[in-house]
């Protein structure tokens, strides 16, 4: 990878922060992803839907660098040609976090130390000989971080995670992920066996993050968080981007879509059959 600074951007002026070309992943003889392209945006919140091993999951380990593509090009931008994410820690040190399902979270540690875990904050900094940790500058660190994000928390430190809400400790999870993304903030199944008003304090989190400018990126099989949340919908059937829609994102529609039966409508739309279009609207 080069460090010469580029800036992308699509035809209407939109800055492209990451964009795959012919991305592809194969698990044996099943193809997981099969040829997507797919561009993400700057302070926008895209959403990925699809049924159950529809590659979802897969594409975004391959945009987080858990697992690499067999075939195909990730471009981010401000690096001259495509990357290699090998790893998350590769990722990560590209702008790019994500909140997994299981949060990876230490419970038994309290706020504070799970946003700077790995990255703690050291006096003299980090290859300082004494090696002893500057709580002070993390706790207001994280402090300032929280209020940006309109979080509210029992503690800052001295109460651990494993006490909280699963509504609190996933907002921990985002507050950390949102912390350190410089361009791209990826959730898996973010309102995942959360309650309504959970759901509702992620949902105003992420849209907060993307009004920060970051680029947000969602797996969620709750249609309805798709629609309030989503400024873009990218649909996946069978490993392949079936779909994305921008405007008139319908619940029956995204249904539609995810189990086939508007997925040759759609493609007959794309290939300029303005009749067969009409029918989409």
């Amino acid at each position: 990878m080069s460090g010469t600074e580029t800036q992308t951007q699509d035809a209407t002026g939109k800055r492209v922060v990451l964009h795959t070309r012919g991305i592809e992943r194969k698990y044996g003889s099943i193809t997981a992803v099969d040829g997507v392209d797919i561009d993400i945006y700057a302070g926008e919140i895209m959403a990925i839907v699809g049924d159950n091993g529809a590659g979802k999951s897969t594409m975004i380990k391959m945009l987080c660098g858990a697992i690499q593509p067999d075939s195909g090009e990730l471009y981010l931008e401000g690096q001259e040609g495509h990357v290699h994410l090998r790893s998350p820690h590769a990722a990560r040190a590209l702008g790019i976090e994500t909140v997994f399902q299981d949060l990876a979270l230490a419970p038994n540690r309290d706020v504070v130390s799970n946003l700077f875990l790995g990255r703690e904050v050291y006096f003299g900094g980090l290859f300082s000989p004494l090696r002893i940790l500057n709580t002070r500058e993390m706790r207001r660190r994280a402090k300032e971080q929280l209020a940006e994000l309109q979080i509210n928390l029992p503690g800052l430190s001295g109460f651990e995670l494993g006490q909280m809400s699963g509504g609190q400790r996933q907002s921990v999870a985002i507050a950390r992920a949102a912390f350190w993304a410089s361009r791209v903030l990826l959730m898996d199944e973010p309102t995942a066996a959360l309650g309504v008003r959970e759901s509702g304090a992620v949902l105003r989190l992420a849209r907060s993050v993307a009004d920060a400018g970051v680029a947000v990126v969602m797996v969620s099989h709750v249609l309805p968080h798709v629609m309030e949340l989503a400024d873009r919908v990218v649909v996946m059937r069978g490993g392949r981007k079936i779909a994305e829609i921008t405007e008139n994102i319908r619940q029956d529609r995204l249904i539609s879509l995810i189990v086939g039966a508007e997925q040759q409508v759609y493609e007959q739309a794309l290939r300029g059959d303005t009749e067969t279009a009409e029918l989409l609207e």
